[in-house]
């Protein structure tokens, strides 16, 4: 992984995030507003096509990882999955519990979940190997 600072990565990884938020979102819009589905399949759908393409972005752009896919991709994966569940919870606690329109609570799980994610991932996913001859 090349050095670059903490602050550096957290706004690469927000600017990479607007990728994947606007491909999450475009699902969302059009399997609840189009094809009727209930908003919570269609945050959990939107949620994991944004996880893919925040992958890709983020090792290629953010962390500029080395490290195989096969190691990280599996732990981006728990990363988005924890994510993915704290959105569902999220979801239903502002749309059922406070009455917030669908709309508004993903954007406020969005914004809570960035800083989940990118420490996920900074530290856990695309984080330093351990030296083999360690």
């Amino acid at each position: 992984m090349k050095a670059r600072s903490g602050f550096s990565n957290l706004m690469r990884f927000a600017v990479v995030g607007v990728a994947g938020t606007s491909a999450h979102y475009a699902l969302l819009l059009s399997l609840v507003e189009v094809a009727g589905v209930a908003y919570l399949w269609a945050a959990g759908a939107g949620f994991l096509l944004g996880a893919l393409v925040n992958y890709v972005l983020s090792r290629m752009f953010v962390f500029a990882s080395d490290r195989p896919h096969v190691d990280a991709l599996p732990r981006f994966l728990l990363v988005a999955l924890s994510g993915l569940l704290l959105t569902v919870m999220l979801m239903a606690g502002l749309v059922d519990l406070l009455g917030v329109h669908y709309l508004l609570a993903q954007v406020l799980t969005t914004v809570l979940l960035l800083f989940w994610h990118y420490l996920g991932n900074a530290l856990w996913t695309f984080g330093q190997q351990p030296r083999p001859d360690a």
